[in-house]
């Protein structure tokens, strides 16, 4: 394991259990239905609530939402990624309970499209998932889980509905979203939490990377490099250069630096085999120069379930630690 000690950066929580949990400290999982404004459709989330809800009627819990990566669902974290047993063990030794919210994103990349699809053209594309459930009348996906998911959260469950016990984690596309959205959003979520995110895709070298980075200045720069990704991209944000800086997690950084805001506290990881390794290591790299203060942590690992299922745990601790302390 590597992990930064530079002076901007806090010290990553690793979390090893005493004891494993009992059936008294299992916590409860539920697949619930709800209606999107911005999306204007029905969209799923799973939620997991802590062994304590049901026996403590007067608590109220901070809340964490976990986003998924591209091609996923709503069930990935807990069919893939063992995050209900992460958290039952976390919870039964010590680390501050939470509820956590699971939505589904589509392939949505957490953001409000440039370019939107209809849901009749959608619903004409073959795809793996049924339309009624992946295909929606706006792709402002963004502004669903920043304001409609959080508002039906907060309203349907007793949690503690304020930013400083409101969390964001997720995996690759979704490990984006959790940076972005913390970063876009910061009167809703205080904290982010990044499992190999794709956290700069305007990156263009070096490779492998070795400081100072260096990004591009036009869209166009970016589709040779995002390649596959490419098409993609240019419905999220097209070919203007200044929406996608709206978008870039970097960007938003040094624009809520600047304009003084609460800066959330943000936590991210990628494993030295992963294709993103690079992505990251410049966002710490550029995050650390600037010294907006951050936590970044290297494990041995790929962009697999593998990595994903073994370093929940990690992010969950380090949630847990900024959310609960408040």
């Amino acid at each position: 394991m590597a992990l930064s000690t530079t002076a901007c950066t806090r010290a990553v929580v690793l979390a090893s259990p005493t004891s494993e949990p009992s059936n008294s400290t299992r916590g409860t999982v539920s697949i619930e239905t709800f209606h999107s404004a911005a999306l204007g459709a029905d969209k799923r989330f799973v939620v997991y609530l802590p062994a304590s809800y049901e026996r403590d009627a007067s608590r109220r819990y901070p809340v964490a939402y976990y986003l998924h990566g591209l091609s996923g669902s709503q069930g990935d974290w807990t069919s893939k990624g063992d995050i209900i047993g992460a958290a039952d063990s976390l919870f039964a030794n010590g680390t501050p309970e939470m509820i956590v919210v699971m939505p589904d994103g589509d392939d949505g990349w957490y953001t409000s499209w440039t370019t939107e699809l209809s849901r009749r053209a959608c619903s004409d594309t073959l795809r793996q998932e049924s339309p009624s459930t992946y295909c929606v009348e706006h792709q402002r996906y963004d502004e669903y889980v920043a304001n409609d998911l959080v508002r039906f959260v907060d309203a349907h469950y007793r949690t503690r509905a304020d930013r400083g016990h409101r969390g964001i984690g997720g995996l690759s596309m979704g490990g984006y979203g959790a940076l972005a959205l913390s970063l876009k959003y910061p009167d809703v979520f205080s904290a982010g939490a990044s499992h190999s995110g794709v956290v700069a895709p305007m990156y263009a070298g070096p490779k492998p990377f070795v400081a100072p980075a260096k990004f591009v200045s036009t869209a166009a720069e970016v589709q040779p490099i995002a390649q596959g990704m490419w098409p993609r991209f240019l419905s999220y944000w097209g070919t203007d250069i200044a929406r996608w800086n709206e978008s870039d997690v970097l960007h938003l950084a040094m624009a809520l630096r600047d304009r003084h805001g609460a800066m959330p506290a943000l936590f991210f990881d990628c494993g030295v085999d992963d294709g993103y390794i690079d992505q990251n290591r410049a966002l710490h790299s550029e995050l650390t120069r600037l010294g907006i203060s951050h936590s970044y942590a290297e494990w041995p690992g790929a962009h697999t379930w593998l990595y994903w299922s073994t370093h929940v745990r990690q992010s969950l601790a380090w949630l847990g630690g900024q959310l609960g302390r408040q």
